[in-house]
């Protein structure tokens, strides 16, 4: 893990700044904090087989996801209550995340997406958090961009339909 740091780390820093993008200024979690999260997280996990740089670039964008979400949780979820609200997962916010309660409701989609199907699931974790490009994303998956537009697609559809609020 160690001679692994300095190759990945600016990488793993230009994720974590576009993480941080959408969050309120003076957030408690900075880009490089978040980075050194991740690192101890990825520490924690033993006997990993990582297939590629994209595996281990999706799985430390996952974790990143997972540490906002629980920061978002502990700071905010629980004060102000669970109702899911609307999150706009359009091209222009791609990898700009909702803040508080909006990121659990998209996280907590995002976990039932995961079980519906992996692939997106994975797509929207390296385009929406992990701020790879439709090609990028297509190279760590070893599918076509045209794959890759296509699930982005659907993802997005049923994230909306599930974290629309109730009426």
């Amino acid at each position: 893990m160690r001679r692994l740091v300095p190759l990945v780390h600016a990488e793993l820093k230009r994720i974590a700044r576009k993480c941080m993008a959408g969050e309120r200024s003076g957030h408690s979690l900075q880009a490089t904090a978040l980075v050194n999260e991740a690192f101890l997280r990825l520490g924690g996990l033993r006997e990993v087989d990582w297939q590629n740089r994209g595996h281990f670039l999706a799985t430390c964008a996952r974790l990143m996801r997972r540490i906002l979400v629980d920061h978002a949780r502990a700071r905010h979820y629980q004060k102000r209550g669970g109702d899911a609200v609307r999150v706009d997962l359009d091209e222009a916010n791609l990898v700009a995340y909702a803040p508080g309660r909006e990121l659990v409701a998209l996280d907590d989609a995002l976990t039932e997406l995961s079980n519906r199907d992996p692939r997106q699931s994975q797509i929207v974790d390296l385009r929406f958090f992990g701020g790879l490009t439709v090609e990028e994303t297509a190279a760590v998956l070893e599918i076509s961009p045209e794959t890759v537009m296509r699930d982005w697609k659907h993802a997005k559809e049923w994230l909306f339909a599930a974290i629309r609020p109730s009426t």
